[in-house]
């Protein structure tokens, strides 16, 4: 089924829609809703989960906005039914996410959040509030707080996690509406504002806004495709008759920007997956196209299109190197559809500039190929690897030196092509590990930071030469590297048994961390050869798990003092300036070995305050204080990465693994609906992990169960001593 990714601020007047300009009154869109509805209930019934919903008075609405999001996430990831059925985690603790999925595009994982809303009459709004709430999950997720959402995200948790530690990573809040009208252009300015304040130097979060037309759109799939048929006027003509005929030269970006108005999205029918969008790559070909159009033919790839036949249109014999005008019946674009659409938007944006440019297309006809040819073509245009900066710099004189120096000093493997499989960890590293372990020992936090934000920026020369320019030993590089790995596996084992704040300072604090370790130890022997520095380093190596824990603890101390506690700690470790200040105050923190604050409420290997019986304690306070009814139902929620690796797939098995029923007994308070036995938090979570996990570990079990909309037994026993102190929560 043929993508529909296309953001209404390109196609909207001021970000105002028709009606609200006019002042009418709403358009009713009967039709298309009825239709909607129709196809939503054939595809989703059977596959999204309404046990929460069953037997309440909006019970139809509730699910019909569920398989609106369904439907969202498959038009964004071409994900079958099924799992975008998986994506749905709304219920009423939501906080404003109704679906999320994970998705590599190219070099970046992409994550996309949808915010979901039926109407019947088509007339779905989204208000200020509802930014808000968005808002504030997207700010959670950020900062891998999952507990904060229903259980419907645990089966999600590892791989979100996952993505928004990876470099570069991309965040997109998509608002499906049931409507035919634009947002109000008060939500949408805080809309915009909001997301703006994610992006300090960088573009990690940006939205789009999923309307009626599209929803509608997608659900007709190939029928709502139609035949598109161009005139193409070619310079420099080019012509291939054997096996297959196909012409080649260059197009007007004038003409090309006229392909995109007038056919949009059916252009790329034949494409695997729908280009149309805002992206990085697309950016950059605009920018070009607007800056140096005159360039524009050097720097592009240029563009495929295939066709069921070529006529000649126009006067004459197309004759080699003239210029030649064609009829493309039954055109697409299989390959450079970002290109379309970047020059579409740049000729809006420069007319009388961005118009003169010139691109290279290739236009193939498929009447007189085999069958699947045209299926061959689009695979093959669409899957080669493209070539990256990386890639020049791996023929740099440099990287062979350094490669020379690995092999030959140290007997090591060192990769600088792309493709070549990676050594194992004992036997070498690759370049592109090389210039991360290089950015973060860099003296200045710009580098580290740079390189969490986007890695590839390591090869442009502003970072390239700092690092690579003095051609580093083999000897410095591998310690560096050494250093990193070890940073990162003494936070991989933090994060083990981390939550809250302290456990995102894990997940997202390695280069940043490895930069305050290579600034506060001994290096001036970093190149020095020898049994006596290869001692040196060893000893140096061997004190970085202790000098990784208190650094984290440090970390989130500094982090808070200067940003608060609601800052975003990704934020802290990829933007330059805020990066630059949480080292600042590392520095002679770590330097002085002074032990951090207590991370206790941090972590749930060990329970909080110096007794024991401080579990027990919580469950008594809330018997007493009458604060949990007999027989609510809780639900138990995983919480270090770990469990979120582990533990999902064991509870979907039998989803009465993740219920227990509340009685008001202070020793077993818990009747787990898998075996109906009662049993302590602690006990019975204990169990758990040891059936899914193999793990024995003594855990704070009260952290883990949950009375949704109300929070942990943790939190509920604190709401019940503040009430019996008089305390507010501030207090």
């Amino acid at each position: 089924m043929t993508m529909v990714r296309e953001v209404l601020t390109a196609r909207r007047t001021n970000g105002v829609g028709f009606n609200e300009r006019m002042g009418a009154e709403p358009v009713a869109y009967p039709v298309q809703v009825r239709n909607l509805k129709r196809q939503l209930s054939q595809r989703f019934r059977p596959l999204i989960e309404m046990s929460d919903w069953v037997g309440r008075p909006d019970e139809e609405q509730a699910f019909l906005s569920r398989a609106v999001a369904a439907l969202t996430v498959k038009l964004e990831t071409a994900c079958s039914d099924e799992d975008a059925a998986r994506a749905v985690i709304d219920c009423e603790t939501d906080r404003g996410i109704d679906a999320v999925a994970v998705e590599p595009q190219g070099e970046r994982q992409h994550v996309t959040l949808v915010q979901a809303k039926w109407s019947d009459k088509g007339e779905a709004g989204f208000s200020e509030a509802d930014v808000s709430a968005v808002i504030r999950g997207l700010d959670y997720l950020l900062e891998l707080e999952f507990h904060r959402f229903g259980s419907k995200i645990d089966r999600h948790a590892a791989s979100i996690d996952a993505a928004l530690n990876s470099p570069s990573p991309k965040v997109t809040v998509v608002l499906a509406l049931v409507t035919g009208t634009d947002l109000h252009p008060n939500t949408r300015s805080l809309l915009e504002e909001e997301i703006d304040k994610h992006n300090l130097d960088d573009d990690l979060v940006d939205y789009k806004v999923i309307n009626l037309r599209d929803l509608h759109r997608e659900i007709l799939g190939e029928h709502a495709e139609r035949k598109v048929d161009l005139d193409v006027q070619i310079n420099g003509l080019g012509r291939v008759t054997d096996p297959y005929l196909a012409y080649y030269g260059t197009v007007s970006t004038e003409q090309i920007a006229h392909w995109h108005d007038d056919h949009g999205r059916h252009l790329t029918s034949r494409n695997i997956r729908d280009a149309l969008d805002i992206s990085d790559v697309n950016e950059k070909i605009r920018a070009t196209l607007v800056k140096e159009p005159e360039h524009f033919w050097y720097l592009s790839n240029g563009i495929t299109l295939i066709c069921d036949r070529i006529r000649k249109h126009g006067k004459g014999a197309p004759a080699a190197g003239s210029v030649a005008g064609f009829r493309l019946e039954g055109a697409s674009v299989i390959n450079g559809a970002q290109t379309v659409s970047a020059v579409a938007r740049a000729v809006r944006q420069k007319p009388g500039k961005a118009a003169s440019g010139r691109v290279l297309v290739r236009i193939i006809s498929l009447e007189d190929t085999p069958e699947d040819f045209g299926d061959r073509i689009t695979v093959a245009a669409n899957t080669q690897n493209p070539t990256e900066e990386r890639d020049f710099r791996s023929r740099r004189p440099e990287q062979s030196d350094l490669r020379h120096d690995f092999a030959l000093s140290l007997g090591l493997n060192y990769v600088i092509k792309r493709g070549v499989p990676e050594p194992l960890p004992a036997e070498g590293c690759t370049m592109t590990e090389a210039a991360l372990a290089l950015a973060a020992a860099h003296p200045s936090a710009e580098f580290a930071a740079r390189a969490k934000r986007d890695a590839s920026a390591l090869w442009n020369n502003r970072y390239y030469r700092p690092l690579f320019g003095d051609k580093p030993s083999a000897l410095r590089v591998w310690r560096y590297v050494r250093l990193l790995r070890l940073v990162r596996e003494a936070l991989s084992e933090e994060q083990e048994n981390l939550v809250g704040r302290k456990a995102g300072a894990a997940a997202h604090g390695d280069l940043l961390l490895t930069h305050v370790l290579a600034q506060t130890m001994d290096t001036k022997d970093i190149e020095a050869e020898g049994q006596e520095a290869d001692t040196a380093w060893e000893a140096r190596f061997a004190g970085v798990r202790e000098r990784v824990r208190k650094a984290l603890g440090w970390m989130v101390v500094v982090v808070d003092g200067a940003y608060g506690r609601n800052s975003q700690l990704s934020t802290a470790v990829r933007t330059t300036e805020r990066a630059e200040r949480v080292a600042e105050g590392l520095y002679e923190r770590v330097r002085s070995g002074e032990e951090p604050p207590s991370d206790l409420e941090s972590r749930v290997d060990r329970e909080p305050g110096s007794s024991d019986s401080q579990p027990t304690r919580a469950v008594w306070s809330i018997v007493d204080a009458e604060m949990i009814p007999d027989g609510t139902v809780l639900e138990f929620r995983p919480l270090t990465s770990s469990e979120r690796r582990q533990l999902p797939r064991w509870l979907d098995e039998n989803p009465q693994r993740a219920k227990a029923v509340w009685q008001n007994n202070k020793t077993r308070p818990l009747i787990w609906s898998f075996d109906s036995k009662a049993y302590a938090p602690s006990t019975l979570v204990r169990e758990m992990r040891r059936a899914a996990m193999g793990n024995h570990q003594q855990v704070q079990g009260t952290r883990y169960w949950y009375v949704p909309d109300r929070g942990s037994l943790v939190e509920i026993a604190l709401e019940a001593r503040r009430q019996a102190t008089g305390t507010s929560n501030e207090g």
